[in-house]
């Protein structure tokens, strides 16, 4: 049984792609700073479906916290054969004369540096090995550029030119990296969004219905399995269409 250690899983987009993993055959590291109540949550639904998990607590956003909880991780399930990078913090939207230098690295942090030090912590075992796998979840605002999210828009912009990056220094050691892009998948953050926003991101996905977390967790199973071993540097767009229009 291979280990997966997904970021940001203890409820959301992230919770859902660890329990995709589990049914799947892999172990997973439920991974999560704060939320000791939903990472449990996520474990034992795991357990009790006849699963491995193990709920991984430590930000990803401090260097010093990853080689401690990837040799944790390790203790625990093994070591870790892929990563999911789904952790974010807040996601503010506001006018460009509001936004700061501070406000792109709040960004930043999440979407390029904690994958970029979290690949380091287990690069020296993977090319040992020949093999590890990376997922990065993307955005669809990366293309489509939404207005007052610059900050957030640059920064899974980076993500995406990174992923391209790593998959082709990576490959000749048999480690791909992809990137899964979802469009606006409603979850437990987005319980309060008014009606008529709801009604104007519809009206512009050519499916014409919002897809379910679920929709990105299959997409991230099939990444990580040997279904995907020619796959590398790609990124799949999982949004209705919206990035055809």
């Amino acid at each position: 049984m291979k280990t997966a250690l997904v970021t940001g899983a203890s409820r959301g987009l992230g919770a859902e792609i660890a329990r995709g993993l589990a049914a799947d055959g892999w172990a997973v590291a439920v991974n999560y700073a704060h939320d000791n109540d939903g990472a449990g949550r996520v474990v034992s639904e795991i357990v009790k479906a006849g699963g491995r998990a193990f709920a991984a607590k430590f930000s990803v956003v401090e260097k010093d916290q990853l080689a401690s909880g990837v040799e944790t991780i390790a203790r625990n399930l093994g070591s870790v054969d892929l990563i999911v990078n789904n952790a974010t913090g807040p996601q503010p939207e506001m006018p460009l004369m509001a936004q700061t230098w501070r406000s792109y690295l709040d960004q930043l942090e999440f979407f390029v540096k904690a994958p970029l030090e979290l690949l380091q912590a287990v690069l020296p075992d993977w090319r040992a090995r020949k093999s590890g796998r990376v997922v990065n979840i993307g955005s669809e605002i990366a293309e489509l550029g939404n207005p007052y999210f610059g900050n957030y828009a640059s920064a899974k912009g980076a993500m995406l030119s990174m992923t391209r990056s790593w998959a082709k220094e990576l490959a000749p050691e048999g480690i791909t990296v992809n990137l899964v892009a979802p469009g606006w998948i409603p979850v437990e953050r987005h319980a309060d969004v008014p009606q008529d926003k709801r009604d104007w991101y519809l009206a512009r996905t050519p499916l014409g219905y919002f897809g379910k977390p679920r929709d990105i967790a299959d997409m991230v199973v099939f990444l990580a399995s040997p279904k995907a071993d020619f796959i590398t540097g790609q990124k799949f767009a999982v949004n209705g269409g919206r990035t055809v229009i």
